[in-house]
């Protein structure tokens, strides 16, 4: 993507020059006349002068007050032990809030109380995504979001298309991974796989499975129950 920044960059003339001093609004105003084929998500300025983080398509980067110069990569506090890694925090917040507003796109499965949250990126022909399914049946009070995203080929996309069609979605999944079931009932319906991989894209995830937080923490593909409680002993309920 930074890339992409670049090319626009140089093919931009005629630019009107800029003040020693600007405002989140007028580094936006900017940022969109440089780029206005791209999605500017946010501007906000970052934790010491002269430098805002922005959201640009999606991705990170960080840009001057005059937005002369972008630069991508992370920023990290070393005023704190261990130093805190700024710009995976800001990673995160987004991933959590792009999961929260597309969970109408995943297969919901409820055990226990539910209090706890996952997300996880899945292919029903994945063998590792099989394998955690029965990681996760050891995991009590959660929430588990699952977005299908059939990327093993034809007959990935006809069993998530069967699955998300099915009248009942989890236990589906539920058949299909723990017991290699396909539903057989009609799977002409509507679904929301093309939107679950342009998450996927988003994120930048290139398997499957991909686990997620409540928080926006990836904390990798398969994973045993045990991390899984770990890392959901770190992260405040919904």
């Amino acid at each position: 993507m930074l890339r992409t920044i670049f090319t626009a960059l140089m093919m931009v003339s005629g630019l009107l020059a800029f003040g020693a001093s600007a405002d989140e609004a007028k580094v936006r105003q900017k940022l969109q006349a440089k780029f206005p084929n791209m999605a500017i998500e946010s501007v906000a300025k970052a934790p010491f002068a002269g430098l805002y983080e922005v959201v640009l398509d999606g991705e990170i980067v960080y840009t001057d007050e005059k937005v002369d110069y972008f630069f991508g990569g992370n920023i990290f506090d070393i005023r704190t032990q261990p130093p805190k890694n700024l710009t995976q925090d800001s990673t995160n917040r987004l991933a959590a809030k792009a999961l929260q507003g597309a969970v109408g796109s995943a297969i919901k499965r409820v055990k226990g109380n539910g209090t706890r949250t996952i997300y996880t990126f899945e292919d029903p022909n994945c063998t590792y995504c099989k394998q955690l399914q029965k990681e996760l049946t050891k995991v009590n009070d959660v929430t588990h979001y699952v977005f299908l995203i059939p990327i093993l080929g034809q007959d990935s996309h006809n069993k998530a298309q069967a699955i998300w069609c099915a009248k009942d979605r989890a236990k589906a999944w539920d058949d299909m991974m723990l017991r290699s079931v396909t539903p057989d009932g009609p799977a002409n319906c509507s679904t929301p796989i093309e939107k679950n991989l342009q998450l996927m894209r988003r994120f930048g995830i290139r398997g499957t499975p991909a686990v997620y937080m409540l928080n926006g923490q990836q904390i990798g593909g398969y994973v045993p129950a045990e991390r899984i409680e770990q890392a959901l002993a770190t992260v405040s309920p919904k």
